[in-house]
């Protein structure tokens, strides 16, 4: 053991070191010595190691001053080439593809795109889903590429904004309402038919209803009443022959009368029939063709 030996001395006085005092040594030797020195070696390994982990992951990323692979950050935003998978929602402002390629957006179930507010309510939603496209909104538009709507769809109505609305269904186009529109027209070559199987069918203008048939006929069928009426003007059929083929007749004229002639008579409910051509009008001896219709 070693024995520690102090000593004292006032100012003015000398005293001389001991020749047998001992000297100490300071650090650590033996096996501390060499656990220590083994310790740093295997921090360094590990330090190397780590640095060239460091190194392999920055090149196998991708990793450059200006983003990670095909990301990059712009002034613009996030530039992302190639195909990218996100297993989380996307919160964006803003997404679209280059100027010569397309945007694809694909999922296995469907793809839904959410706006939201300033308090985080969905204020509109598109959803792509495998049998239907969902799209709940207050509104719903489609504009072409100058910015003219051509289609709109709200609440109250929908509105085609295009020059000309197309039905190419076998079957046509049915409406359970009333439809607004100024012309009605079919392909060339082809028949416009307009039907209602159990109700009425009205065509109202304020300036006229205009009915042409430039190469065909045009034909008015119905199970009971077909009425023209106009409450100002008058009803003109202009056309070279007028042909009522199951228009009433009625009686024989005079027995001397051999010609084939006869004449239109109206009855006071508006009915016609014929009655054969006299020298004079025959239509009050045919009366009875009216009594009969009351």
């Amino acid at each position: 053991m070693v024995r520690e030996q102090y000593t004292t001395t006032t100012q003015g006085t000398s005293l001389e070191r001991p020749e047998n005092q001992y000297v100490y040594k300071i650090g650590i030797y033996g096996w501390r010595k060499r656990c220590l020195y083994l310790f740093v070696l295997l921090l360094l390994i590990i330090l190397v190691v780590n640095f060239a982990l460091t190194i392999w992951i920055l090149k196998v990323m991708w990793f450059s001053p200006t983003g990670m692979g095909h990301l990059r950050v712009t002034k613009d935003g996030l530039r992302l080439e190639g195909e990218s998978e996100f297993l989380f929602p996307l919160y964006a402002k803003e997404i679209h593809s280059r100027l010569d390629s397309s945007l694809l957006l694909q999922s296995t179930q469907n793809v839904t795109v959410n706006a939201r507010n300033s308090e985080g309510k969905v204020t509109g939603r598109l959803k792509v889903g495998p049998k239907m496209v969902e799209v709940h909104s207050q509104q719903f538009q489609i504009n072409s590429k100058d910015g003219r709507p051509l289609f709109t769809v709200d609440e109250k109505e929908v509105v085609v904004g295009t020059d000309k609305l197309r039905v190419t269904g076998p079957e046509g186009a049915l409406f359970e309402h009333s439809v607004e529109t100024p012309l009605v027209r079919a392909d060339p070559f082809q028949d416009l038919r307009l039907e209602s199987p159990t109700r009425s069918l009205s065509m109202d203008a304020p300036r006229g209803v205009h009915i042409k048939a430039n190469s065909g006929k045009i034909e008015a069928l119905s199970q009971m009443d077909i009425k023209l009426h106009s409450s100002d003007g008058m009803l003109v059929l202009d056309a070279a022959t007028v042909c009522l083929p199951k228009l009433v007749q009625g009686t024989r004229g005079l027995p001397g009368s051999s010609q084939r002639l006869y004449e239109i008579c109206v009855c006071p409910d508006g009915k016609l029939y014929l009655s054969v051509a006299g020298v004079g009008s025959t239509c009050q001896e045919n009366s009875s063709v009216c009594q009969k219709s009351t």
